[in-house]
């Protein structure tokens, strides 16, 4: 565990590398709510809103102007580390060991048609590991923020994942990957499967707002497929500093290139695996057809 490994090291190292952390966490802030004053200031005047090859996977000229100004604000504090965005891919070093994963806009979909549940989400990797998640959710205006060993907050106070300890009483949020039309694979068993065993299953539409949610206990857990690692990085950090779980479907340790996560309150982690691992698709069939125009 990363936790652990801070502890071991000794004390001068650990507090110059929580203060790192916390450089690392301010800048990152910065870019975050850069990237949302930008996103504030596109909302309900999008003129350009287009399919990147997928069925309902779309970029808007929001998405790019708040990346733009999400990058500046990297680079110019951190011109040698590497950055993998949303839009424009990888750029930088391949071999610092500081990874910047970028979503400028996690919800398009949602902010396309102005419904108010998106964010701009960034999250740096350390040798691979993420280790700082910044999460700004500007309608709400609410800036969710961890380091590993520094803590969860939102808006500058602690928060913590619930305390919720059995499925009947839980609320699960999850998502449908853009693929869903044409993989059997599409999490429609899994929705339908803990609907019926807890007491709602939410869909935001946005998987860094549903890892800040699980963060702060307004959720209990999320599940999900088809995900990048600008989807996650930040919201994993969120959500173990807040005390919460963060694994693969079959509690496998966590790979942020895998598309797949289960992130809890801990207390149901096991449960919520458990029966995952046990549902069955709704088809049987690879290839399911798109819909009409």
């Amino acid at each position: 565990m990363i936790d652990s490994a801070i502890d071991s090291v000794p004390d001068h190292d650990r507090d110059q590398r929580l203060t790192n952390l916390q450089i690392f966490l301010e800048v990152a802030t910065e870019a975050a709510l850069a990237g949302g004053a930008v996103l504030q200031a596109f909302s309900g005047k999008l003129e350009q809103v287009q399919e990147k090859g997928r069925p309902g996977d779309l970029v808007t000229e929001a998405d790019k102007a708040a990346e733009a100004v999400i990058l500046e604000v990297i680079r110019r504090h951190f011109p040698d580390h590497g950055i993998l965005a949303e839009e424009s891919g990888r750029s930088g070093s391949e071999t610092a060991g500081y990874l910047w994963a970028i979503d400028p806009l996690d919800g398009t979909t949602n902010y396309a048609h102005q419904y108010p549940a998106y964010t701009c989400s960034i999250g740096l990797l350390i040798d691979g590991n993420p280790q700082v998640g910044v999460i700004f959710d500007p309608v709400r205006q609410e800036l969710f923020r961890a380091a590993t060993g520094l803590g969860a907050t939102c808006n500058r106070r602690s928060i913590r994942v619930s305390q919720t300890a059995t499925l009947r009483q839980s609320l699960l949020v999850t998502g449908f990957a853009y693929d869903r039309h044409q993989t059997a694979d599409n999490n429609y068993a899994e929705f339908c499967h803990f609907t019926h065993l807890t007491q709602g299953v939410r869909r935001s539409g946005s998987a860094s707002l549903d890892l800040a949610s699980v963060a702060c206990g307004r959720l209990d857990g999320y599940w999900e497929r088809g995900l990048s690692p600008w989807d996650l990085a930040a919201g994993v950090v969120l959500v173990r500093e807040a005390g919460g779980e963060v694994t693969a479907y079959d509690l496998s340790p966590f790979d942020l290139y895998s598309g797949r996560i289960l992130a809890t309150n801990g207390r149901l982690h096991g449960a919520i695996s458990q029966e995952l691992l046990q549902v069955k698709p709704l088809v049987n069939s690879g290839q399911l057809p798109l819909p009409e125009n």
